[in-house]
């Protein structure tokens, strides 16, 4: 015989936790109130699986084109805006490419006169006093005019110049880099949201800063339905998802906040269409973070982004300045730091890791082919097909007949 506390508890639905208290037998009358708490499963990337289209496309005819107001690139690729990834050169080299890299408005190029100097004081220090120096690197004042000859390097390089601040200092910097010539403005925090509590007596009013400084801005991060859509309506172009997935992120040891990438994307994604339903305007969804590999990427497209933002890949190129290393925008927070420095390596030219010619077999180069691949095999001809690909919960993915590989045979 099940007692009426288990039987309760057996009637719930399976694919949802509950939080009860445990309730003594005798107090029965309060097996019939409602749970404190319920929490739904969130799935990433190693956990889900894209499943093949009915017809399918040559990868060849696939358009993979990623608007951003009234700039297109040609590959959904965008370089986060880290210090040992986005310099002026590698955003020279990207934007050649197709791609799109986007720099930090406070760090340390504008910080300082000679920053492959510094970088490459950061890289050489020994692992266990990374922290405290990196605290001490970014503690300099930002310096208006560095930020006018960052912006212009890049603009002399004949691409698209997009730029990074947090929302403390996105007023005064975000102009000074619009006119310099900064083609896309990118506003940034671990969590932002439409709605902000502070002391300050008028904090950032995204609605206004886009009509203000009359470039498309992109806002971030994000991972909840309710938050993207409020977002969106302020009048952003796009929207970052991701709130500690990257390699060099430890947010979510530090505080426990986040969400799985898969789960962050479709529901942000979701909102998107909402919006669209509603206001006719497309907004893009950018997944920021968490990916490693081609089929990462590709199911983050599956998921529902119309790009991609990554980090530690692009660290790993040779023509990155961090020489194989990589650290967060939050590494050298000085109170709390949320992330660390890594060492990666240098394992690929740029060109290799978006295109190829490749011969390594674990799916960490060619991530544009992969791409079109994939959509090859599901019948998608855009990255808006690609949406529209079945998904399905594979929690054997990658461990499902690879025994010889798992041990190494």
């Amino acid at each position: 015989m099940v007692a009426k506390s288990d039987r309760n508890l057996l009637d719930l639905p399976q694919t949802r936790c509950y939080s009860r208290p445990n309730i003594p037998p005798e107090v029965t009358e309060y097996m019939g109130a409602p749970p404190f708490k319920e929490l739904r499963r969130a799935y990433g990337f190693d956990e889900v699986a894209i499943v093949p289209g009915d017809v399918t496309v040559n990868p060849d005819q696939t358009c993979i084109d990623f608007a951003v107001g009234d700039f297109t690139f040609t590959i959904p690729f965008l370089a986060s805006s880290l210090d040992a990834v986005a310099s002026p050169q590698f955003a020279v080299k990207l934007g050649q490419a197709g791609g799109l890299a986007v720099l930090n408005l406070e760090g340390i190029y504008t910080r300082y006169e000679d920053p492959l100097a510094v970088i490459q004081h950061i890289v050489e220090a020994p692992q266990g006093q990374a922290t405290a120096l990196l605290q001490n690197v970014y503690s300099a004042p930002i310096r208006e005019d560095l930020i006018g000859r960052l912006v212009q390097e890049v603009k002399r390089g004949g691409v698209t110049c997009a730029v990074s601040t947090t929302p403390a200092n996105t007023k005064r910097l975000s102009h000074v880099a619009v006119e310099a010539g900064a083609d896309i403005l990118v506003v940034q925090s671990t969590v932002t949201t439409a709605r902000h509590i502070s002391k300050s007596t008028r904090g950032l009013i995204l609605s206004e800063l886009c009509q203000q400084i009359r470039v498309p801005v992109l806002v971030g991060n994000c991972v909840t339905y309710s938050a993207t859509l409020e977002l969106m309506a302020t009048g952003i172009q796009g929207v970052l998802v991701g709130v500690g997935p990257g390699a060099i992120c430890t947010t979510r040891e530090v505080v426990g906040v986040g969400v799985p990438q898969v789960t962050a994307t479709l529901d942000c994604a979701a909102a998107r269409e909402e919006y669209h339903r509603r206001t006719g305007r497309y907004v893009s969804i950018i997944t920021d973070g968490g990916m490693r590999t081609g089929g990462d990427v590709c199911k983050a497209f599956a998921s529902g982004a119309d790009a991609v933002m990554l980090g530690t890949t692009f660290a790993q190129a040779e023509e990155a300045p961090g020489l194989g290393y990589n650290w967060g925008m939050a590494s050298f927070h000085p109170a709390l730091p949320r992330g660390t420095r890594i060492h990666a390596g240098v394992r690929g030219s740029l060109n290799q890791f978006l295109f190829g010619p490749t011969s390594v077999t674990d799916g960490t180069q060619n991530l544009v082919g992969a791409l079109r691949a994939a959509m090859g095999m599901c019948g998608a001809f855009t990255i808006r097909d690609m949406h529209q690909a079945e998904m399905v919960v594979a929690p054997a993915i990658k461990t499902e007949g690879k025994y010889y590989q798992l041990a190494g045979l």
